[in-house]
């Protein structure tokens, strides 16, 4: 693997030197983007408003617009000189029940590696984060820009996860939701009873990305001038509109299955 990220993780008056690691990696199938009337590629180009050339990537800057003509251009620096004191150190500032952390707030996870081998302020950190349950929550600057994240342990490796920021939250006040809906004991009884059918231990291993598998299928089968067998989607139909039933059927199904 190849490090994004080098700088240290802090907390109190302990400093790690870390590099950090993407965690991640997508399983999406990579195709092009083609001309369909001759199926050559279209490539992307960074091209002048003013002059309609093409622009060097080294010959592009970022810039901030304050009138119709005008813009201020912003460097590397500056987006250090905003936040210098984050710029090469994940500073935790607090420590939470990773627990209150909700699903949506969380972005993509990385990897921390210590400077050496058996760091012992990193080893120290993890067995600490495991005997406490809980997570470190800071902020850190990753490619120019400002991320919360919260630090937590999966087994002996030190995980820096981004989070968002408050405010990227919407607020739910425009969905058409009501909020007074009447469910009736019973209804609820058998709603517990099916969820706690269905409940099991998380084990992701459990679960493939069969839709690239099966679109894999067919691009190999259109290679060979073969034309693909598509699967027509069966909805299942409940048997009666009334919900209690409805619950009733699915706790009985899952039995049979």
């Amino acid at each position: 693997m190849r490090s994004i990220w080098k700088g240290s993780l802090g907390f109190g008056l302990v400093s790690i030197p870390v590099k950090l690691y993407s965690a991640v990696q997508t399983s999406s199938i990579d195709l092009d983007m083609l001309d369909a009337r001759d199926h050559e590629r279209i490539r992307y180009q960074r091209v002048n408003e003013k002059t309609h050339k093409e622009v060097p990537y080294d010959k592009i800057v970022k810039g901030y617009k304050i009138s119709d003509d005008d813009y201020v251009i912003v460097e590397e620096a500056d987006f250090e000189a905003a936040s210098p004191e984050k710029s090469k150190v994940v500073e935790i500032e607090s420590f939470v029940d990773i627990e209150d952390v909700n699903p949506m707030f969380y972005e993509t996870s990385y990897y921390t590696e210590p400077d050496t081998k058996n760091n012992k302020a990193y080893a120290l950190l993890v067995q600490a984060l495991k005997k406490s349950g809980k997570a470190g929550l800071a902020r850190f600057v990753l490619r120019s820009t400002e991320s919360l994240c919260i630090v937590h342990p999966v087994d002996h490796v030190l995980v820096i996860t981004r989070i968002r920021f408050g405010q990227e939250i919407r607020s739910t006040e425009d969905l058409n939701i009501g909020d007074d809906v009447t469910v009736s004991k019973k209804e609820l009884d058998v709603g517990l009873a099916l969820i706690n059918q269905y409940a099991e231990d998380f084990d992701v291993s459990k679960f493939k990305d069969e839709y690239n598998d099966e679109l894999l299928k067919i691009i190999k089968a259109k290679a060979k001038g073969k034309r693909p067998t598509i699967k027509k989607l069966k909805p299942r139909k409940a048997k009666s509109d009334d919900l209690y039933e409805q619950l009733m059927e699915s706790l009985k199904t899952k039995k049979g299955a």
